[in-house]
């Protein structure tokens, strides 16, 4: 299985879009905790909206976000302290679900996990990738 990865740090939506299609990506897996955002475009709603016309399908994945405790330890650039509290997270029957239906959809179309980290080393994608789909090959786009 492929899985991409890719954040919307410091770009527009229309560049974003652009990028995932130029990858062929089909499906977005946003998997932020709370799925809005100050930056134009990158609320769910539309979001998903810009998606749809062009031709990529979304699914919110809540319960694959990190808690506000994990938030704060990425924006300290604390990633041991991140990994600690995510783990946590993905021990939450709800996030165990929702994992696996991440995975099961990442197999049936190329799917990317949306957060909003233009990296993925300081984001909690590259954990969930680890935890839920350790055999994946990872494609990391940057916009």
């Amino acid at each position: 299985m492929k899985i991409f990865t890719i954040g919307y740090e410091g770009v527009t939506q229309a560049e974003f879009i652009a990028r995932l299609s130029e990858a062929g990506v089909k499906r977005v897996a946003d998997v932020r905790a709370v799925p809005l955002s100050r930056r134009p475009g990158f609320s769910k709603n539309v979001l998903a909206a810009g998606l749809r016309e062009a031709g990529i399908d979304y699914i919110g994945y809540k319960a694959l976000g990190t808690p506000p405790e994990g938030r704060e330890a990425a924006r300290k650039h604390d990633h041991a302290r991140l990994a600690a509290v995510y783990a946590e997270q993905l021990d939450l029957p709800e996030a165990m679900l929702q994992a696996a239906q991440l995975a099961d959809a990442a197999e049936e179309m190329p799917t990317a996990l949306l957060c909003f980290e233009r990296d993925p080393a300081g984001c909690h994608r590259s954990l969930l990738v680890e935890a839920a789909m350790p055999d994946a090959e990872v494609v990391n786009l940057f916009v």
